[in-house]
């Protein structure tokens, strides 16, 4: 009864109505930011619709707050990124959700044509803009993002920063291995996030936890090709929010540089990483499947210091599958804040044909529990 009452009374704007083109080359940036300001102004729950077909689209910018707070964005067709990479490269984001609460998005895909500029920045040209990340949920709570398909971006795919309770799930993430900066999902500054039975394939992390992220829960995500799900890298600045409460669960890993990852810089830092479950993960053929990097330093002329950044409280469970290197378990910790807390239960990690494999511990503290394969080196 209620739904029929809400579909009666439901309003909807069709991008199409307001000069949109499907027809991948006409800009309907225009019908699409119209469409946004009626969605927004509407005092009862709206849809904003996108038909099948392919709309090019500059620079989106869906601010609030709104008139309601229930907004559906369907999408049935492909949002387009310019294919000169110039008119996006210097906008930081493609698509963003600004200052709002009770929006939806449901299907769609967004390509953000980012071949051109990753080869610009392959030449080493200093011409090269930073780039663009697709979809980026900014100070925003209540948000869900349902079935999207993000392919081709220029940066980061999908940011969640500074949000209270957001809902990614069923997420379909898409990039060559080899593509710069490409994460698939980033969250910072967030709270009550959820990232859900979610396929990611990138040239960076998969899912990357910065900053500020508390009470973050993934669980069912695919990961490769990609730098597998990371927190970190923490620790670049002093005055740093830490990291908390955070749940990883039932991940598959296929052939990614990394698979459950913390790393933070070596320098000082008042952040810190504490309660972390990471559970029932499947590695195949993954570089470091198990790995703390307290010394990460993406740059020259690091400062030859120690992390500042406190590791505590993470558990690792039911962690089993194959390492392409012979260390499968590495935990460099920081000398002068060493990790405190470390679980290990139940991993069983070989290396080639079922040779054993190694851990590595340096200022790492913890213990072990069930099956332990490499044996612990605590």
């Amino acid at each position: 009864f209620l739904l029929a009452i809400n579909t009666v009374n439901a309003v909807s704007y069709n991008v199409v109505t307001f000069g949109a083109k499907a027809d991948g080359r006409s800009d309907s940036t225009r019908a699409f930011m119209t469409a946004w300001t009626y969605a927004c102004g509407s005092v009862k729950p709206v849809t904003l619709y996108v038909p099948k077909g392919k709309y090019m689209v500059g620079a989106l910018q869906f601010n609030g707050p709104c008139k309601n707070g229930a907004i559906t964005i369907r999408i049935d067709g492909t949002l387009v990124a310019p294919s000169n990479y110039f008119l996006l490269g210097n906008k930081q984001v493609w698509l963003r959700l600004y200052h709002v609460s009770g929006v939806t998005i449901v299907g769609g895909t967004l390509d953000g044509q980012g071949t051109g500029l990753w080869a610009c920045k392959a030449s080493n040209s200093k011409n090269c803009p930073a780039g663009a990340s697709s979809l980026e949920i900014l100070n925003s709570k209540n948000v869900m993002v349902y079935g999207l398909t993000s392919v081709n971006s220029q940066l980061f795919h999908i940011v969640v920063n500074g949000c209270n309770n957001v809902a990614i799930v069923g997420a379909n993430v898409m990039a060559p291995w080899n593509s710069p900066n490409t994460d698939g999902i980033h969250v910072q500054l967030s709270t009550g996030v959820t990232i859900l039975n979610s396929k990611i394939g990138t040239g960076d992390d998969c899912v990357s936890i910065g900053p500020g992220s508390t009470n973050l829960w993934v669980e069912g995500v695919t990961c490769g090709p990609g730098h597998g799900i990371s927190i970190g890298s923490l620790g670049k600045d002093y005055n740093e929010r830490g990291v908390q409460n955070v749940t990883v669960k039932r991940t598959t890993f296929r052939g990614t540089d990394n698979g459950l990852r913390i790393k933070s810089w070596a320098r000082p830092s008042n952040g810190f990483v504490n309660g972390v479950l990471f559970q029932n993960a499947i590695m195949t053929n993954v570089q470091n499947p198990i790995v703390i990097d307290q010394n990460y330093c993406p740059v020259h002329n690091c400062p030859r210091q120690a992390s500042g950044v406190k590791i505590s409280n993470v558990r690792y469970q039911d962690v089993h599958g194959t390492s392409a290197t012979k260390v499968a378990v590495k935990l460099d910790c920081s000398k002068t804040y060493p990790c405190r807390g470390i679980k290990l239960q139940d991993v069983n990690l070989s290396f080639r044909n079922q040779r054993l494999a190694s851990a590595y511990c340096a200022n790492a503290a913890g213990t072990t529990s069930g099956v332990m394969k490499p044996t612990g080196c605590f």
